[in-house]
């Protein structure tokens, strides 16, 4: 809906329908490529969460005993109707959070792939016969939870929030989503188009507002029996304290201050721009973004050098070709990268490039920050410690592989590593001692929704993507017989 002002309005989607606010509050979105508004977002509340769980555990028995065929038809008409308003979407997100237009794209595609790929897995989930002697007859059988709460990032919003979403979905849950209150446009809108796609009424379900608000009333809602939730880690054991109070299984995916480490043989016209990549796509609002790049001694000025003159060479704004440097996604995050780049300043580290908001023709007002690359970084420095969430990369040298190992682990988070080398025994050597859940070799942000990730340490909990998540969201139940 579009008010007398021109502004558009987003309401929550219930049951089957759109609904506005029990409240009737909203609350603003804001354009941080300009700083304008550009939306006004459902503010929900007690009444809107138990309507959206109540609906949900409404519809569980029509959808988890539906045959897993049918329901696999359609999740993939909803993937089929995510791909089909791509552009639609994407825009909304370039909009919203100002990532670049094509790399929403990329997005959105993504996401229609989780719908895709789980309404596939759907009818695969089997349980086995368990022998035990003569005279027994022993059988499991999966089955889903109930209801899910679901709350998604601001970074990646539409295609995170699928990740979780579409498995849930295919083992036979019903979901309450919850998307970040700084992203919530696309969100509603993909779930707008899953409804319309056949999804019955309650059976996928969005309260969007504020974290401290919904989010927290959903988690302790008494109907919901599982909770996932992409995001910080101070919010992630927030809601893990939630979940063990009450005694529901949580998947976690938290955040990340993955190493990168560069060996002396490594092939750096191939390494160079993607350990650069590794740290500003999407503005280095990624929680897997290599953002410690470990460099080994014998080639440190020579990678420095280069490393700094390719970020200076990426183009600035929303509708550049990729690779591009967006706007970060909101004015809170944009002075919390600040402060970062000031207290790397205020410790020592040599400034390569960058630090500073970028200024220039199309950028007036939004919240750019220039590729910034700190050299001679060492391990007990801030932005060596610390996940900053912008684009913002440090070196740090190192001598011996056992050295650049031992750098790499230490950190009390694990989401992701990477190695650089044409040794093919020491990139899997080294791979295997790396302290994370998802290690590349000779790449970075290689995606599939195929593939398992998640985080080792503090990163979190379960993983996200491929087989294993489809199980994440169901139990195990053993049936024995004694014949007679």
């Amino acid at each position: 809906m579009v008010t007398s002002d021109g502004i558009a309005t987003f309401d929550m989607f219930i049951g089957g329908q759109s609904r506005a606010p029990a409240d009737g509050e909203y609350f603003d979105s804001i354009d941080p490529s300009t700083g304008l508004l550009i939306g006004r977002i459902a503010r929900g509340g007690v009444v809107d969460v138990d309507a959206a769980v109540t609906n949900a555990a409404g519809a569980l028995s029509e959808w988890s005993d539906m045959n897993p065929h049918a329901r696999g038809k359609i999740l993939r008409r909803v993937g089929e109707a995510v791909a089909d308003n791509r552009d639609y979407l994407a825009a909304l997100e370039t909009r919203d959070i100002g990532m670049p237009l094509q790399f929403a794209s990329l997005t959105i595609s993504g996401a229609a792939e989780y719908f895709d790929f789980y309404g596939s897995l759907a009818a695969t989930v089997q349980g086995e016969t368990i022998p035990t002697g003569s005279g027994r007859f022993n059988y499991t059988l999966w089955e889903p939870y109930g209801v899910v709460a679901a709350i998604a990032p601001w970074n990646v919003p539409v295609n995170q929030a699928a990740r979780c979403v579409a498995p849930a979905l295919a083992a036979g849950n019903c979901v309450v989503l919850k998307p970040s209150e700084f992203s919530s446009m696309a969100t509603v809108e993909m779930v707008r188009l899953a409804n319309e796609a056949g999804l019955p009424a309650g059976v996928m379900n969005v309260v969007t507002g504020y974290g401290h608000e919904v989010g927290a009333m959903l988690t302790q809602h008494t109907l919901v029996e599982s909770i996932t939730f992409t995001g910080s880690v101070a919010t992630g054991r927030a809601i893990g304290k939630v979940a063990a109070d009450r005694v529901v299984p949580v998947t976690l995916e938290l955040g990340g201050k993955s190493p990168d480490i560069v060996f002396e043989d490594a092939k750096l016209e191939v390494a160079v721009p993607k350990v650069l990549m590794g740290f500003i796509l999407n503005s280095g609002q990624i929680c897997t973004s290599g953002t410690r790049v470990i460099v080994q001694r014998s080639i440190y000025e020579k990678f420095s050098k280069m490393l700094a003159a390719a970020a200076e060479k990426i183009p600035i704004g929303v509708n550049n070709p990729m690779p591009t440097l967006g706007p970060i996604a909101n004015e809170m995050q944009f002075e919390k990268v600040m402060r970062y780049i000031e207290a790397a300043e205020s410790e020592g580290a040599r400034l390569l490039t960058g630090g500073e908001r970028a200024r220039g023709p199309g950028l007036s007002g939004g919240f750019y920050v220039k590729p910034t690359i700190y050299g001679d970084v060492t391990r007990d420095m801030t932005i060596a410690r610390e996940e900053i969430f912008g684009p913002v990369g440090v070196l740090i040298p190192f001598d011996t592989e056992e050295e650049a190992i031992e750098i790499a682990n230490d950190t009390p988070l694990g989401l992701a590593a990477g190695v650089w080398s044409q040794d093919a025994s020491r990139v899997h050597r080294v791979a295997r001692r790396l302290q994370a859940g998802t290690v590349y070799i000779n790449d970075w942000h290689v995606q599939a929704v195929e593939v398992p990730m998640g985080g080792y340490k503090r990163s979190g909990i379960g993983r996200e993507r491929g087989i294993q998540a489809i199980k994440s969201y169901m139990q195990s139940k053993s049936v024995m017989q004694t014949l007679i």
